[in-house]
């Protein structure tokens, strides 16, 4: 497993355990996530503010079913679900492509698609 590879495994972890701290760790200060069709968050705080929707309760389950990287990207490609408080359980596919410099993720794209 590659440093970024295990850099990846250490941001999800922190989703996975609702770890702010953990995630932001493996940020660069001025990171950009595109969230495609729902919002662009830049720097820290604006991506901390995206990290939890109030209206989740408890952590993700994440599942990894591809993870691959060439140069300063990685990509991964997996499933997850949540519980929602109003909608209840919400399953969905997604796609990150992850963008590092300096050892440290400086681009989040994510693509996230509900399964019904």
């Amino acid at each position: 497993m590659s440093t970024q590879q295990e850099m990846v495994e250490k941001y999800l972890d922190g989703f996975r355990r609702s770890d702010h701290p953990a995630i932001l760790d493996c940020l660069t200060d001025d990171v950009v996530w595109h969230i495609h069709g729902a919002c662009t968050a830049r720097g820290k705080n604006e991506f901390d503010d995206e990290i939890g929707d109030p209206g989740f309760e408890g952590s993700p389950d994440l599942c990894v079913d591809r993870m691959v990287t060439e140069g300063d990207t990685t990509v991964i490609a997996g499933s997850g679900h949540g519980q929602h408080r109003t909608v209840g359980s919400i399953f969905f596919n997604y796609c990150d492509v992850i963008t590092f410099r300096d050892g440290l993720i400086s681009q989040v794209d994510s693509y996230v698609v509900p399964v019904t």
